[in-house]
C-alpha cells in the first residue's frame, strides 16, 4: 500500500500512517483500531543481567525491528516521557531497513550489527553482542524457551496496568485507511467501513460469553478482569475516545524525528467519521 498503492483500504502501523502522511500520501484513516499493545511488556533482557528497570537500559545496546514500528516509536517515547530515559541516550540496533526514511536531521544512534538477524537475537543477547532487544513478538529461540531470557519488568502486566491508570488507554499500533479518491466519489464510504469492524466487534465480543471461546482454560476469567482493570472496553473504536492516545503518540513520532510536524488530529481522518 506504502509503496504501490495496492489496496483500496488497508490495515496500517499507526507510525507508517502518520509518516505516509506527512509525506503527502493520499489517504485518510478511519478511528478502527484492530492491533494494540503495551510497551512494558515487549522489553527482553538476559535472565541473568542486573537490569530490571528502563533506567538501567540508559547507554546500552537495544535492537528494535525498525525504528518506524509502531511499538518502537511508542517504546520509546514511552521510555523519555513516562519513565525519563531519552532514547537519545541509547544505542539502537534495527534488524531491518526504514520503508520511509527521515525526513529530519534528528535520528537516534544506530548501531547496524542487528541487520537481517531478527531469528539470532536471543543467541546475541546470550552472547552479550547486544544487552535488549525490543519486539512486538520475540523471536522463535525466545518464545520457545530456548534462550536465557527474561522480560525487564518482573511483572510486566503490573506495569502496564500503572501506566494504564496514568495515562487511561491501552496504545493503538494499528489503525485502518482508505484512498482519498475514493472518499471523494462516496463520501459515506469511511462510515460504512467502520459500521462494518463496529459490527463485527460486538460478534466477536459475544464469543466470551462462552467459558470454551478459546485454548486457554481461563479464558472468561481473563476477560472478566481486564474488564475490571481497565473500566471499559479497552478496544473501544471512534476519535473521541483515543484523540488523547493518537496526540500522544503524533508526539512521539515528532519527538524521533520521523514527522516533521505533530498533525492535526481531526485532519487525519476521513471527513465523514470525526465526529465518532
Amino acid at each position: 500500500m506504502l509503496i504501490d498503492g495496492e489496496f483500496d483500504a488497508c490495515e496500517f502501523g499507526l507510525s507508517a500512517y502518520l509518516m505516509a502522511r506527512d509525506r503527502g500520501l493520499a489517504i485518510s484513516a478511519i478511528p478502527v483500531f484492530p492491533r494494540r499493545l503495551f510497551s512494558q511488556s515487549a522489553i527482553f533482557v538476559h535472565a541473568d543481567s542486573g537490569y530490571v528497570r528502563p533506567a538501567d537500559l540508559a547507554g546500552k545496546h537495544i535492537a528494535i525491528n525498525s525504528f518506524q514500528t509502531s511499538l518502537s516509536v511508542q517504546a520509546l517515547g514511552d521510555l523519555k516521557f513516562h519513565y525519563d530515559v531519552p532514547w537519545e541516550d541509547i544505542v539502537w540496533c534495527p534488524t531491518s531497513e526504514q520503508i520511509l526514511g527521515f525526513p529530519s536531521d534528528r535520528q537516534p544512534t544506530i548501531d547496524p550489527r542487528c541487520y537481517g538477524k531478527r531469528q539470532q537475537l536471543g543467541q546475541m543477547l546470550e552472547s552479550g553482542e547486544i544487552d535488549a532487544f525490543l519486539l512486538p513478538r520475540p523471536p522463535r529461540q525466545v518464545a520457545a524457551g530456548k534462550a536465557s531470557v527474561r522480560r525487564l519488568f518482573e511483572d510486566s502486566q503490573a506495569a502496564e496496568r500503572q501506566y494504564f491508570d496514568i495515562h487511561g488507554f491501552f496504545p493503538i499500533m494499528h489503525l485502518v485507511a482508505v484512498r482519498d479518491e475514493l472518499v471523494r466519489k462516496d463520501p459515506e464510504m469511511a462510515r460504512t467501513i467502520m459500521d462494518m469492524f463496529v459490527e463485527a466487534d460486538a460478534i466477536d465480543r459475544d464469543y466470551y460469553s462462552d467459558p470454551n471461546w478459546s485454548r486457554l482454560a481461563w479464558g472468561r476469567q481473563c476477560f472478566e478482569e481486564q474488564e475490571r482493570a481497565f473500566g471499559h472496553d479497552p478496544w473501544r473504536m471512534g476519535l473521541a475516545a483515543n484523540r488523547a492516545n493518537l496526540e500522544t503518540f503524533a508526539r512521539y513520532s515528532v519527538d524521533q524525528g520521523l514527522t516533521l510536524d505533530a498533525q492535526e488530529i481531526d485532519g487525519l481522518f476521513a471527513e465523514s467519521v470525526r465526529d465518532t
